[in-house]
């Protein structure tokens, strides 16, 4: 059955009854109810649906800056990255106030749903439970209400594809777009869906892999995301990196940044932002690991927001069998297009 939101120009069409049936079974948490939207057929939980006009309409301003990637890109690095370098590196600030709060994610409420957060917080008393009703009422004014309201420069991050954005963004502000090899995406995304309750992903990584390249996870089919993107690379308000030169030579990627952003950082500067970005220093920053969640009994335990930030770690999770599909599907999809990984230089297209 097709549908129309008011102000947001996507056809909107439900799953097919096999693929809801897949999706529900996988996932034991509120994310489970899909829809597809638009001619590339982009899968959306049903509750973006909620949002999805506001963040398509809300208005931008030129001095905003966006970090968007399909999740599990890099993003947090990124945004780290992007917020130091056009703040004049203010680690202080940084340090003592949380990413969530330096940034605006606009599509959060379909990932953090008030009414199934405090269904979990239901399952507490005494002090937890009211730390989950205060972490709750955080969420209660949604982001692009708080943009409203946020004084010049605004930082604002989202995994959404650039057409469910307003068609202003590339003429009005700055965009940072990061991709990543969707080998390394899928399994990052997999650790992420096992990592929050709301999500309670129950199979294996072989299962997520099948729904990944089968349509069947959030803002998939993953190549139409990052195609849309690379389409608008030389667009001068929009910068494209892969994840796997941040990892390989950050030093001249933190230029590249800075000059995008108008900044002239000293050599001395970049060294200690490579230093701060080292994995060990990232994975026990406070201000972006999300571990403040886990006290909350939001996080599965044995699952980390911040994990191993390296490239190629897919290598440890494919059998041959996988690695010959995958294969296969990044060479189908990148066959029409001049789109080429730098992890991908063995993959003949």
């Amino acid at each position: 059955m097709a549908d129309i939101i008011e102000n947001f120009p996507f056809e909107i069409r439900d799953f097919e009854s096999k693929e809801s049936e897949i999706v529900e079974k996988s996932f034991n948490g509120f994310m489970n109810k899909f829809v597809r939207i638009g001619p590339k057929g982009y899968s959306a939980p049903k509750l973006y649906l909620k949002y999805a006009a506001s963040i398509y309409n809300m208005p931008l301003r030129p001095r905003d800056t966006v970090v968007a990637t399909y999740q599990r890109s890099g993003t947090t690095m990124t945004q780290e990255l992007v917020w130091l370098i056009a703040k004049d590196f203010d680690y202080e600030t940084a340090k003592s106030t949380v990413l969530i709060q330096r940034y605006q994610f606009v599509e959060m409420p379909m990932f953090m749903d008030i009414k199934a957060i405090e269904a979990i917080g239901k399952q507490y008393t005494g002090e937890k439970a009211e730390e989950i009703s205060k972490f709750c009422s955080t969420f209660q004014m949604l982001p692009v209400e708080i943009l409203a309201k946020t004084p010049d420069p605004r930082f604002i991050k989202t995994h959404l594809p650039l057409s469910f954005l307003p068609p202003s963004l590339l003429d009005t502000t700055k965009v940072v777009y990061v991709a990543r090899d969707p080998r390394d995406v899928a399994v990052s995304s997999y650790h992420h869906s096992k990592l929050f309750v709301q999500m309670g992903y129950n199979s294996d990584f072989k299962h997520f892999w099948s729904l990944f390249t089968g349509g069947l996870f959030t803002f998939t089919p993953y190549f139409e995301h990052v195609k849309e993107a690379w389409e608008k690379r030389h667009h001068p308000n929009l910068l494209f990196l892969f994840y796997e030169d941040l990892r390989k030579d950050l030093p001249a990627n933190i230029r590249r940044i800075a000059k995008f952003l108008g900044k002239e950082p000293s050599e001395e500067q970049i060294l200690g932002l490579c230093d701060h970005m080292k994995i060990d220093n990232f994975k026990n920053n406070k201000a972006v690991n999300l571990e403040d969640m886990r006290v909350l009994g939001l996080l599965s335990e044995g699952e980390q927001f911040i994990r191993r930030g390296k490239s190629g770690g897919w290598r440890d999770y494919f059998d041959e069998e996988m690695t010959k599909q995958a294969e296969s599907w990044i060479i189908e999809n990148l066959r029409n297009t001049d789109l080429r990984f730098p992890s991908m230089q063995d993959i003949q297209i």
